[in-house]
C-alpha cells in the first residue's frame, strides 16, 4: 500500500474516533439533562413557581392607557348584553308579581311585625358592586394589568345582573307572601276574605305588591353574587391554595362570605323573608358568581389562578411572535448549533473527499512513471 494511503487512513481513523467520542458524549449529555429534571434536583412545583414568577414580572406592560380601548372593543358585545340585562332587571321590578292565594289558615305564619330594613336597598349595590370594584382598582394600581381590571369588573357586573334577573323572575313567578304579609294586607289589623277564602287587602298597593316577593331573597342573592365573586377573586390573588399552609389567608377569603351571610340573617330577623328564601338566594348568588368568575379566571387552586386567561394568552402570543422573529433573523441559538453541526459535517466530508482525490492522483503519477 502506498504511503499516502496510510496518511489518509490515519486521518479517517482520527475522524471516526471523533464521531465515536461525540456519540459517547451525547448519552452523557442526555443523562445529565434527564437527571436535572428529577424530583430531587429540580422539583416540578419549584419549576412552576419560577415560571409563574417570570410571568408576574412581565406585569405592567398592559395598562389602561396602552390597551384599555382595545380590550373594551374586543368585549363590546358583552357590554351591550350587560346593558340589556340591566334593562330586564328594571322591567322585572316594575311588573306585578303573581298574587298567590292566601287563606285565613295560612295567616298564622304571616303575622310577623312589619319592620324596616336593617340593610337598606340602596346599600346593596354599594357593598356588593362598588366595594369589589374599588378593590379591583387597588390591585390594578399594584400590578398594572388592564386585562385583570377589565375582566374582573365585567365578570362582577355579569354576576350581579344575571343573579338579579333570575331572582326577580322567580319572585314574580312564585309570588310567595312575606312573613309580615298580614300587616301589609291589613294595616289596621282587620282581616277580610272573599267567598273563596282569599284575602281582600285594603293596604297600600305598593306595600302589598312588595309583600308577594318573598322567594328568593334579593338582598341575599345580590350579596353572594357580588361578595362571592370578590372572595374568589381574592383567593386567586393571594394564592390561598398554594399548598404552603398559610391558613391565615382563608380569613381574608371568608370575610366577604361572612358579611353576605349576615345580610341574609338580617332579612330573617327583619321578617322580610323565610329561611328558605335566604338559603335559596345565597345558593343562587354564589353559583352564578362562580360561573362568571371561571369565564375570565382560572380556578383559585390553579397554579395560574392569580391572573386572567387573557393575560396568559397575550404572553403566549408574544412569545410565539418573538420566537418566529428570532428564527427569521437567524438569532435562534438552537438553529445556530444545528447550522454549525451541519457545517462541520460538510467540511468533514469535504476533507475525506479531498484526501481520496489526492490519493488517486498520486496513484496515477506513480503508474505514469
Amino acid at each position: 500500500m502506498p504511503w499516502w494511503d496510510l496518511g489518509s487512513l490515519t486521518r479517517l481513523k482520527n475522524f471516526s474516533g471523533l464521531f465515536q467520542d461525540v456519540s459517547r458524549k451525547k448519552p452523557e449529555i442526555s443523562a445529565v439533562n434527564s437527571d436535572s429534571f428529577t424530583p430531587i434536583d429540580l422539583p416540578l412545583i419549584g419549576h412552576r413557581e419560577d415560571e409563574n414568577k417570570m410571568q408576574e414580572v412581565q406585569l405592567g406592560s398592559h395598562t389602561v392607557r396602552s390597551h384599555g380601548m382595545t380590550v373594551a372593543r374586543t368585549h363590546m358585545h358583552d357590554w351591550v348584553i350587560l346593558m340589556l340585562l340591566g334593562l330586564i332587571v328594571l322591567i322585572l321590578n316594575v311588573i306585578h308579581p303573581f298574587y298567590r292565594f292566601v287563606g285565613k289558615d295560612m295567616m298564622t305564619d304571616l303575622k310577623y311585625p312589619l319592620k324596616s330594613n336593617t340593610v337598606p336597598v340602596w346599600a346593596v349595590p354599594m357593598y356588593a358592586v362598588a366595594l369589589p370594584i374599588a378593590i379591583f382598582f387597588v390591585v390594578y394600581f399594584r400590578r398594572r394589568d388592564v386585562y385583570d381590571l377589565h375582566h374582573a369588573i365585567l365578570g362582577l357586573l355579569f354576576s350581579v345582573l344575571i343573579t338579579g334577573v333570575i331572582t326577580d323572575a322567580i319572585k314574580d313567578a312564585v309570588g310567595r307572601p312575606r312573613p309580615d304579609f298580614f300587616w301589609r294586607c291589613f294595616p289596621d289589623g282587620k282581616d277580610v276574605y272573599n267567598q273563596l277564602g282569599n284575602v281582600v287587602c285594603h293596604g297600600k298597593k305598593s306595600v302589598i305588591k312588595e309583600g308577594h316577593k318573598s322567594f328568593p331573597s334579593g338582598h341575599t342573592s345580590w350579596s353572594f353574587a357580588g361578595l362571592g365573586f370578590l372572595s374568589l377573586y381574592l383567593s386567586g390573588k393571594i394564592k390561598v391554595f398554594d399548598r404552603k399552609g398559610h391558613v391565615a389567608k382563608l380569613c381574608i377569603v371568608f370575610l366577604p362570605l361572612l358579611f353576605a351571610s349576615l345580610v341574609g340573617v338580617s332579612r330573617i330577623d327583619d321578617y322580610w323573608h323565610h329561611w328558605e328564601d335566604v338559603f335559596a338566594g345565597g345558593l343562587l348568588g354564589f353559583i352564578v358568581a362562580t360561573f362568571c368568575y371561571l369565564q375570565f379566571f382560572p380556578p383559585p387552586y390553579h397554579a395560574q389562578g392569580w391572573g386572567p386567561y387573557a393575560y396568559f394568552q397575550v404572553l403566549e402570543e408574544s412569545r410565539s411572535v418573538t420566537q418566529a422573529a428570532t428564527i427569521v433573523n437567524g438569532c435562534n441559538p438552537e438553529a445556530r448549533v444545528e447550522n454549525q453541526e451541519d457545517e462541520t459535517g460538510i467540511h468533514g466530508c469535504m476533507g475525506l473527499a479531498l484526501a481520496h482525490n489526492s490519493g488517486s492522483a498520486l496513484e496515477e503519477l506513480e503508474s505514469g512513471r
